[in-house]
């Protein structure tokens, strides 16, 4: 198995969004904002779609919704991370997310966000993606992908056609990876190994 990533910094944070109340919903929802979090003059932003509710038993990687930092769950966080670093940005990489609230169902666990606090919580995107300014964009899943394309007036036709094609926008390039909690699943179905995967990515970062 690959190497665990470093849990990331603290004081790496980046509190954009401090204090939101744009969504009563989400207010209630939520135990901490998911800030980004990472170099802000890093080459890469890596935008998931929002946080989960997380894993308060969990030693470190908790989660966003407990940490106050983006992709910092025990499964996607580390699996984000890890296929980062091994595409060589280990120390060169942002994370935030395009809703920086835990969307709760009701039951616990997540519900897609509304179109409302997508475009919400977009003004706090885009202030990161201009702070950083990334050379590519990468972004995790159809949610996510769908979520940055609105932002650039494009729509998402085909998700799993588009994972791994690079699409130049005026954000800078953006390359849509599958979302790590189903990553394993799709990856057979697109004729990949994690290492292929892998190879591909980094020859597209190179």
């Amino acid at each position: 198995m690959p190497e665990d990533p470093t849990f990331p910094d603290p004081s790496r944070r980046n509190p954009v969004a401090a204090g939101c109340e744009r969504c009563p919903e989400l207010v209630d929802c939520r135990t901490h904002i998911s800030h980004g979090v990472g170099p802000t003059d890093a080459s890469l932003v890596v935008v998931g779609e929002a946080p989960g509710a997380g894993a308060p038993a969990a030693d470190r990687w908790r989660g966003g919704n407990l940490t106050g930092m983006a992709y910092t769950t025990r499964n996607s966080g580390r699996k984000v991370r890890r296929l980062v670093a091994d595409a060589g940005f280990a120390d060169d990489a942002y994370y935030t997310n395009a809703v920086k609230c835990f969307p709760c169902d009701g039951a616990g666990s997540n519900r897609e966000p509304t179109p409302e606090e997508r475009a919400n919580c977009r003004p706090y995107l885009r202030e990161e993606l201009a702070a950083v300014d990334p050379d590519t964009v990468l972004t995790t899943g159809k949610h996510a992908t769908t979520s940055v394309f609105v932002m650039t007036g494009r729509s998402l036709d085909g998700f799993l056609d588009a994972v791994l094609e690079p699409v130049a926008t005026d954000i800078g390039r953006v390359i849509p990876l599958l979302h790590p909690s189903y990553q394993e699943v799709w990856l057979s179905r697109l004729d990949h190994t994690r290492e292929s995967y892998l190879t591909e990515l980094r020859a597209l970062l190179a």
